[in-house]
């Protein structure tokens, strides 16, 4: 039944590795040996490096293009902050010099009525009338860009002389009122505004409908006498005869002044007479007493509103946009007492102009970073000086960006560059994909030849052999193929695959009539007898154990 294992092997070993070794002629060369088991588990080796490399690109590419992104965007802000900073101390230099130049232009007009009274020498004060006072004062203001500006020219008047100054005022009126008619074109006449005109120094009672009423203040008193415009203000009131020292915030300026022989600034809320969105609305603006002297002594002042909003509306600052501005006082707003609280008002300013928002700090917290604060009008002037509860203000003007702003600093630049890296790695792990698909389609084709190969042992040799045959071809040094393992003889290379086996049975057998049959069969039906046979002769020798 079974043959010597060192004969099959030595027979049959010598023949295949002759055959293996042959390189001339058309007999192709058979490619070293993989086990399939072995080039399975380098294959997933090699998936699971691939795919820890395609990790490792993918947080390398996270890595670089979130750092682009933010990279690119801190530069964005930096280019935002840098042009906010440039812009708001363009326009705190600019509002600085338009303070500057607002009071240097009372205090010069405030020396020309003086040097006026004297010139006249038939007057004395506080019977003295400003010749082409609305001519004068439209110059002035002209200066500061106001739309809707108001001066009023009024004189200090002892009590003993208000009926007189009264009647002073009523006197001079008409000739006053007809000038300024004539330079400012307005629809109002003569007559209409002596109508309007109170005949004694007054004040109005603010809870019956404005009612005019004799002033209530004892000691001295300060009417207006002459106003720019002369055209009543938004209630249909003219201010000849009114009595300033009514409204508390003017006169606590003069005690000020008067102390100080200087300039002082204050706030009031006032009716928004300019055009805009808050047009006939009460806000708050500031007002500056400016006093007139005579020989060391106060004998009136220059009273002139100083509208904010209208204020920015004409700085003439180049690309003054998306802004809000802040004006702080070292006093309390309105008051001129000095407390903790309502001592800003805020307003934005964009390409439409500026607009009043509020007695509060209206900027958005987010921007505190990119506060740019700056002193714009500091007095300097001793404050001890000064009765209690009075304050002097000096003001601070703080600029804040706004979302607005921001935004036209903000471009597609950091997406585009990010988006360009991300196409980087995309288009370079296309690459190593198809690179990778071209391997693994050369892999493919080889795992199927060694697939082939194993099967083609698996059907020659015995199991046993077979195996030993993989160790062989996996240690040999000569690279000669799987079959060149067999044995000696020329291209052997080595020892045979022999074993001794004392104890052993050789079966002789013969198929009678085989020749003559098969001469007359297909030979596929000669495989399939020699098949039969010899899978009937392994099974036998399967179950009884024995090797063949």
């Amino acid at each position: 039944m079974s043959k010597s294992t060192s004969d099959w092997s030595t027979g049959d070993s010598n023949g295949m590795s002759h055959h293996s070794s042959s390189n001339g002629g058309d007999t192709p060369e058979i490619p070293e040996y993989v086990a399939p088991d072995v080039a399975n588990r380098e294959e997933k080796a090699v998936t699971h490096t691939k795919i820890l490399l395609l990790f490792v690109l993918l947080l390398a590419v996270s890595g670089a293009a979130a750092a682009t992104y933010i990279v690119m965007e801190e530069e964005q802000n930096n280019d935002f902050a840098d042009a906010f900073a440039g812009l708001a101390k363009e326009v705190q230099t600019v509002s600085q010099q338009k303070v500057d130049q607002i009071f240097r232009a009372l205090d010069a007009y405030a020396l020309f009525i003086s040097s006026q009274a004297r010139e006249d020498g038939n007057s004395s004060w506080p019977f003295v009338t400003v010749r082409d006072y609305s001519k004068k004062s439209e110059k002035i203001v002209e200066l500061f860009g106001f739309k809707r500006p108001a001066i009023n020219f009024c004189l200090l008047v002892e009590e003993d002389e208000k009926e007189e100054f009264a009647s002073f005022a009523i006197a001079t009126a008409p000739g006053w009122y007809q000038d300024s008619l004539d330079n400012e074109g307005n629809k109002y006449t003569v007559d209409e505004l002596m109508k309007l005109t109170i005949p004694f120094v007054h004040e109005y009672n603010y809870t019956d409908n404005y009612k005019p009423i004799p002033t209530q203040r004892t000691g001295s008193v300060l009417p207006s006498l002459q106003r720019y415009p002369v055209e009543p203000e938004i209630l249909g009131l003219v201010t000849t005869n009114y009595d300033f020292f009514a409204i508390t915030e003017i006169a606590d300026l003069f005690q000020v002044s008067s102390l100080t022989f200087g300039p002082t600034l204050g706030f009031t809320q006032l009716i928004d007479y300019s055009e805009g969105p808050t047009y006939g609305q009460w806000v708050i603006d500031s007002q500056i007493v400016q006093p007139i002297t005579e020989n060391g002594e106060i004998v009136g002042i220059l009273w002139l509103r100083l509208p904010w909003r209208e204020f920015f509306d004409n700085l003439n600052v180049d690309g003054l946009f998306g802004m809000i501005a802040v004006i702080r006082s070292s006093c309390d707003i309105g008051v001129g007492a000095v407390v903790d609280t309502a001592n800003e008002i805020s307003f934005s300013i964009d390409a439409s102009g500026a607009v009043y928002l509020g007695q509060f700090d209206a900027h958005d917290k987010q921007y505190d970073d990119h506060l740019v604060s700056r002193m714009i009008l500091d007095n300097d002037l001793d404050e001890d000086r000064l009765a209690a509860g009075h304050c002097i203000h000096k003001l601070t003007l703080d600029l804040y960006p706004t979302k607005e702003l921001q935004e036209t600093f903000h471009t597609i630049e950091p997406v585009a560059y990010t988006s360009v890296v991300v196409a980087i790695f995309a288009f370079t792990s296309l690459v190593f994909l198809l690179y990778d698909y071209s391997v693994r389609r050369r892999q493919r084709k080889f795992m199927e030849r060694i697939v082939k190969q194993d099967q083609i042992v698996s059907n020659v040799f015995p199991t046993a052999i077979r195996d030993r045959l993989y160790e062989s071809g996996q240690k040999g040094s000569d690279q000669e193929g799987l079959l060149g393992t067999l044995g000696g003889g020329p291209g052997g290379g080595g020892a045979p695959l022999a074993d001794l086996f004392p104890e052993t049975t050789i079966a002789f057998a013969d198929i009678a009539g085989f020749t003559a049959w098969a001469s007359a069969r297909e030979p596929a039906q000669v495989f399939i007898l020699l098949e039969t046979i010899y899978g009937g002769f392994d099974k036998q020798a399967y179950r009884h154990n024995v090797f063949k």
